[in-house]
Formats: C-alpha cells, structure tokens, sequence
C-alpha cells in the first residue's frame, strides 16, 4: 500500500486567480445598511486574502516542496501587493509569473451584522482585473514541461478570457483542469463553451443554483428561483431540490462572493452550526446519496431535500455539456456532494467544536480536492478529505490559516474518526 511520502502523480499545480487582501467590519445593529447611511462599525482583527492565494498556499503547505506551485497573475506597485508578494514567496510558491500592474492590488472590505449575516465589497479595476491571455501564455513553457502530470487552477477574480487561456493551454499539455465560477459569470461561461475545458468544477450551493437558472446559451430563464422544490428530482425534470433554499445560503451560512477569501463560498463545514446533515436538510447522515439510477435519479439516498436535489439537478445538466467532467458542489453546514461520472456521494460537515470564522472556507475546500486529486485519490474520497481541511481552517480567525498542516489534517479526521487515504 502506497504511504503518504510517496511521490505524488502530478509534479506542477498553476493557476490563476485574484491576489490581494482585504478587511472585516463588524456593524452595530442588525438593520440593513441603508444607501445615504452613516454607521459606526469596529475593525476586526482577520486578516484576509483573496482567491488564489487562500487555495495555493493551502496547496503548498500540504503538498510540500515535491509539487511545484506556480500563481499566474497581477498586483499593483503598493504595500497590500509586495506584502502578498512576499508572503506567496515564503510560503514556497514560484513567483516568477506574477507582474505588476499600473492598478492597485484587489482589496475587499467584508461586513458583518451582529446576527452573523454580511456581505463584501470588491474593488474593480484592480491589478487583477488586467490579468490577459497574454499574461497566461507565459505559462506554457511550465506546462509543456510538465505534459500530463500538471494541474491547471481557473479561479475567479481575474477576468473569464484569461481563465479561458489557461484551460486552453492545460487542454492542450494534457494537464489535469480544475475551475470555478461565480454565480454572474455563467452566461459569458456557456456562452464560450468553457466547461467543455474542465475535468473537475468545483461550486458552491449558490453557483449551483444560478447554474440552473441560466440558459443553454448562459441566458437566464431554464429554472427560476424557487421553482424547484424538495423532493426527488425526476427523470428529465427539474422538479424538485430547493432553489429557494440555495440561493441566499442557509440560515447562519456566510453569504456566497467571490471578494478577497472574505466570504467567499460557502465551505465544506462553512457556515454556523458545522454538525452532521440531517434534520434540516434532508440528507441521509454519513452514508453517501449511492449510484445514479438508471433515470438519472439518485439510487438508495433516501428522500433528498434542498441542496441534494440542486446538484442531482446540475449533474442532469453537465452531462450533457461534459459528460467527462466532475463535479464537486459545498453546501456549508449541510456538507458536500461529489459527482465522479458514475456515483453522487455525499460527505458530511465536519464537527467543529469552536468556529472562528468561516469566510475562506469553500476555498480551503478546494484547496484539499487538488491536494487529494495530486494524489491520485479518487473524487469521493478526495472530497473527503478536503472537507476535513475546510474543518480546520474554520478554527482561525483569518482567511488562512497559518497554522494549519497535513498533520492538523490527519488528527482532526482521526478525531472525528473519518479515515483517510494513506496516501494523505
């Protein structure tokens, strides 16, 4: 059996995304910020980081220094951008590929009211936003050296084309394609045929929904918000599953964004209460949702409620877009689902015994699926185990974690006594 020092199957993981930081604001009160109001709101203490850096430094604290990690993108000649430089740096990361640019580095200011709700605000016209195809072709050289055994990251927070050249140039290296899109992005995303370039999608509930609710040519109108409701999805009808549940997140969940890792998906055990799915979502409790049945609906799950249903519903979908693609969907404290072409499987959240921030999380997740999936793990238990990073990375205040290791990792599943790959 394979031990966990063994070489890894992939050798370089690139990618592209938003680099930069960010602030947390705590209001007073719980009423919505009006437009002409002034409020008084205390500075937090959490430091936060956008896209790219969250999911490579998790990359390579756990990978360690036998995989390359290589960001490809854009920071302004400022403070916030050699400080993200610098720490990118020290973690280990190759830095060659990351410029400079005549914007300021993408800062995001994050909100919370005192019931845990909230919301960001991203700077547009940033470093980030010139990030070109150009830029991405600067990456081929890495990839061609790397033809089969290389991962390619499309994150959001750079603009779509240069997503868009970077799977192309993955495509073309024969590189393993992992990418994510928020929820506005979908109508540019199949319009371009984008996911037809993508071996792994990674979403979390709210992209999954507005996924549904565009149309086959990325304009809006197959499924309106809350016209799907709980139930079992039937065969070649999306009928059941509940949009209205996945569109704002559940109740306690961390609002769904894409701005500086401050909330910014809703993570593996993400939002507020982290136990186990059950009661208040429907979901059987470890034990997967079984093999798609021979209608495409899900096998011995049992009833599906809420989230359950959205992705059998995006799996329905995406086949017929990539049939060869998989899907990984987080639902915060209701779990995850993963989708391998043949199996649904669903792994709970993890319990976490004190939470001290969520935002970050759906990005630690998908930071642990590349980790497993450089591994050679299989999907179900890739997804697994980065739900036992997203776990752990809860437990800080910050939108990473600086003290989380692989054998953080290992303990926590241990201690929830999840088993993990040896090879992890």
């Amino acid at each position: 059996m394979a031990g966990r020092h063994d070489a890894p199957a992939y050798e370089v993981v690139v990618g592209t995304g938003g680099i930069g930081s960010g602030m947390f604001l705590a209001l007073t009160g719980n009423r919505t910020l009006g437009r002409e109001e002034s409020r008084a709101a205390t500075l937090l203490d959490q430091r936060d980081y956008c896209k790219l850096h969250i999911v490579c430094h998790y990359v390579r604290r756990l990978l360690g220094p036998a995989v390359r990690v290589v960001p490809v993108g854009k920071v302004g000649d400022d403070a916030p951008g050699r400080d993200a430089m610098a720490a990118m740096r020290a973690e280990g990361m190759d830095m060659s590929l990351v410029a400079m640019a005549p914007r300021p580095t993408l800062f995001s200011v994050c909100f919370q009211y005192p019931n845990g709700d909230g919301g960001n605000i991203t700077t547009a016209g940033s470093a980030s936003d010139c990030v070109e195809p150009a830029d991405i072709a600067r990456a081929a050289p890495v990839l061609d050296a790397h033809r089969g055994r290389a991962i390619a990251l499309a994150l959001p927070e750079v603009p779509v084309a240069a997503r868009a050249a970077l799977l192309d140039l993955a495509t073309a290296a024969e590189a393993f394609r992992v990418a994510t899109f928020v929820s506005q992005e979908w109508e540019q995303v199949l319009r371009d045929g984008l996911l037809g370039r993508v071996d792994l999608l990674a979403l979390n509930l709210d992209e999954a929904t507005a996924l549904l609710e565009s149309g086959p040519d990325g304009a809006a109108g197959t499924v309106s918000a809350g016209s799907v409701s709980a139930g079992a999805v039937s065969a070649g009808t999306v009928s059941a599953g509940a949009v209205s549940a996945g569109r704002a997140a559940e109740a306690g969940a961390v609002g769904a964004g894409s701005g500086a890792g401050g909330l910014g998906g809703l993570g593996g055990p993400g939002d507020g209460g982290l136990g186990a799915a059950g009661a208040d979502g429907g979901l059987a409790a470890a034990g997967g949702l079984g093999a798609a049945g021979a209608d495409g609906g899900l096998g011995a799950a049992g009833g599906l409620g809420g989230p359950g249903a959205v992705v059998e519903a995006v799996v329905r979908r995406l086949a017929a877009t990539n049939p060869a693609m998989s899907l990984v969907v987080t639902a915060g404290r209701q779990g995850s689902w993963a989708w391998d072409g043949r199996n649904l499987s669903h792994t709970p959240a993890l319990p976490v015994e004190s939470v001290a921030g969520t935002a970050g999380a759906g990005d630690a997740h998908l930071a642990g699926l590349v980790v497993a999936t450089a591994h050679g793990v299989p999907l179900a238990a890739a997804n697994r185990y980065a739900t036992v990073v997203s776990g752990v990375s809860v437990t800080s205040r910050h939108t990473i974690d600086p003290d989380l290791t692989a054998a953080r990792v290992r303990d926590a599943a241990r201690s929830a006594g999840w088993e993990l790959p040896p090879e992890l």
